[in-house]
């Protein structure tokens, strides 16, 4: 375990903010957990992954925890295969190890950034999977009682970019790991989006009964290095606004917003009672797509993505891109944004 003061993070945090921290505890097991006192330590106490689904508006006066516990280890081999996964495992190892093995399940997830315990915490989301559609159980650890517990999948209540980690039990538990269950039977998903057209593409009409985890993998890869930046070269946060669930009123009213103006269809996933709208459509016929906003800006590619374009940005600066998003945003069609990114 390693304790800093006054540390920098932009390495703990994909937007590349030059932010500090009062305090970093990073660990290595979760025995070394119960050797902390959150007492003593700078206070608010914070645990974030690889600050890959977050934003800093500042310094952080308080203390961070992070998780360097990596492992993937197989715990059962049935009809499925049941791994039990540190915190500290890049989610994007998690979907190669997979792959790798021929195991079905997460393929869809790929080069997605960020670690596993909060992949599990947030239910990450892609091409029509989910975290939750494989996590099994999650194991915790809670400071206030020093107790280890695992919780099953069906008691985290997860939804859509939301889970009870997130809300109710909000800095109540630490997650550990993660118990993931990958499956054997053949079992590809390429309905949603431009999946099943790549593939195609990739490999051949003929070959597309014959796909395999690698081959999905690779090209869900494929799709999202031509519409996402690469934060290793550009900073973000990925994805920053929830897609907007709706009520049909509210659907009707964008519709006519868009033939008033004559701004084409308007793309939509019907809900049953509720539809959701894309809020990339939305965003760019506000006309944000690869607009700057100081040394802030929307991906040229991607109007879902806010950038550090400069590698300058302060947060006061994407905190302004932001809201002059949702404020453009609600004028227009009189929905609101939200955010998928945590602002911390």
């Amino acid at each position: 375990m390693d304790v800093f003061s006054d540390v920098p993070l932009q390495r703990l945090n994909t937007f590349a903010l030059k932010v500090r921290a009062a305090c970093l505890v990073e660990y290595d097991s979760s025995a070394e957990l119960e050797e902390i006192d959150f007492k003593v330590l700078p206070q608010p106490v914070k645990h974030i992954g690889g600050g890959s689904n977050l934003l800093f508006t500042g310094d952080f006066p308080g203390t961070l925890l992070h998780s360097r516990i990596r492992f993937i280890k197989p715990v059962e081999m049935q009809e499925y295969v049941l791994v039990k996964v540190g915190s500290g495992v890049l989610w994007d190892d998690l979907c190669a190890w997979a792959a790798d093995h021929g195991l079905w399940g997460v393929e869809n997830l790929s080069l997605i950034p960020g670690e596993v315990g909060a992949a599990a915490v947030q239910n990450i989301g892609a091409y029509g999977a989910e975290a939750a559609d494989v996590i099994e159980s999650v194991e915790v650890y809670e400071p206030a009682t020093k107790a280890f517990s695992v919780i099953p999948a069906a008691d985290c209540a997860y939804g859509y970019r939301t889970s009870r980690f997130k809300e109710q039990w909000k800095g109540k538990y630490i997650v550990t790991s993660v118990n993931i269950k990958l499956s054997k039977e053949y079992s590809p998903r390429t309905e949603y989006g431009n999946v099943r057209s790549a593939l195609a593409e990739r490999y051949g009409e003929l070959e597309m009964d014959n796909l395999t985890p690698s081959r999905v993998r690779e090209t869900v890869i494929a799709i999202r290095r031509t519409k996402l930046p690469d934060p290793k070269e550009v900073g973000s946060a990925g994805s920053f606004f929830r897609n907007p669930i709706v009520s049909k009123e509210a659907y009707r009213h964008v519709e006519e917003v868009a033939a008033r103006e004559a701004i084409g269809d308007v793309p939509h996933y019907n809900m049953g009672d509720q539809i959701k709208i894309p809020a990339a459509w939305l965003i760019e016929k506000c006309g944000w797509k690869g607009k700057t906003l100081g040394n802030a800006g929307v991906y040229p590619k991607q109007a879902l993505v806010i950038i550090n374009a400069t590698g300058e940005a302060t947060p006061a600066e994407i905190l302004a891109l932001e809201k002059a998003i949702v404020e453009s945003v609600r004028n227009k069609f009189a929905i609101t944004l939200t955010p998928e990114v945590e602002h911390i």
